[in-house]
């Protein structure tokens, strides 16, 4: 099991787009993947899910990936944050 906190640097949060973007990054994993902000916890693969959230700019963010492939989900997840420009 990984899990690592961010916070969010993104001017607009995690809207609609980049929301797509971190779905389908952890779509490619075999891992349970979840997001958690604000004491609610979603899965990383539903896009309802991580909308429901209305995460801020300045927000913490919590990824947590338990299974075979976990130390790979969570390196892509968070280099997709990173390039994004999402979160750090």
């Amino acid at each position: 099991m990984a899990e690592k906190v961010f916070k969010v640097t993104s001017e607009s949060g995690i809207h609609a787009r980049p929301a797509t973007i971190l779905v389908q990054t952890a779509s490619k994993f075999n891992s349970d993947i979840h997001l958690e902000y604000n004491g609610k916890t979603v899965n990383l693969k539903s896009i309802m899910g991580v909308m429901s959230l209305g995460i801020p700019k300045g927000a913490e963010i919590k990824i947590t990936v338990e299974g075979a492939d976990a130390a790979e989900a969570m390196a892509a997840l968070t280099e997709t944050l990173s390039k994004e420009g999402l979160a750090q």
